[in-house]
């Protein structure tokens, strides 16, 4: 049995603005990252070429594990270019942005890939604060999972959530804070119609980014 490693970590990394500074808060608490991509269907493999070159920007080693049979599975406009994408969330559902079962499939996922390395940190960039309806964003949902996997091959994984509690303008300082906010603002892909940095502005990932951009902007000055 590998000796459990608490000074590593692996990052669920997409390239975006909230796991790219996952990453870098991640670099900052661990010795060692890996940043873990996933392919799985997305429509623009722009998000993967993002994810490798920011990676290799913060040097640290960087995997893109296949999970396209998460399309396969679900319907939902990220993965599906004949469903018009919500610009607002339902009433009464979920946003058709939402991917069944994504982030179950990724945590897992990337708990196998840690055990592997002996590392028993994981790091994803979800938020209760800005989930927008997705119900695999909750901190719930998170613990719930944190001890499932625990369970299932006897480790003492911990999965650290570290923007779970607060807004988009929070994740903007917090950026600051790791002094990549320039990184985060040009060179990261957020936008669901993949259009890197500022993106698109009219999608539902872009009204969030942008919202909170200005409202830190507005705090700065």
């Amino acid at each position: 049995m590998k000796m459990r490693n608490n000074e590593s970590a692996v990052v669920l990394f997409s390239g975006g603005q909230d796991s790219t500074t996952c990453l870098y808060w991640a670099k900052r608490e661990f010795k060692k990252v890996y940043a873990l991509c996933f392919k799985y269907g997305q429509k623009h493999q722009l998000e993967v070429d993002v994810a490798r070159a920011i990676a290799e920007k913060a040097d640290v080693e960087f995997r893109l594990i296949d999970a396209s049979f998460i399309s396969s599975l679900g319907s939902s406009s990220l993965t599906n270019n004949s469903i018009e994408m919500d610009e607002e969330k339902p009433s009464d559902s979920f946003p058709n942005t939402f991917v069944p079962g994504r982030n179950l499939f990724f945590i897992s996922i990337a708990a196998v890939f840690a055990r592997e390395k002996g590392v028993r940190n994981l790091v994803t960039g979800v938020s209760q604060t800005d989930f927008s309806g997705y119900p695999d964003c909750r901190d719930s949902f998170i613990k719930s999972l944190n001890v499932t996997l625990n369970l299932a091959m006897e480790e003492q994984f911990l999965i650290h959530t570290p923007l779970m509690w607060i807004d988009k303008t929070d994740t903007w300082a917090l950026a600051d804070e790791l002094e990549v906010f320039d990184v985060i603002r040009n060179e990261t892909l957020t936008c669901y119609n993949g259009i890197l940095a500022d993106g698109c502005g009219h999608c539902p990932a872009c009204k969030l980014r942008n919202k909170g951009l200005q409202e830190y902007l507005n705090r700065r000055k």
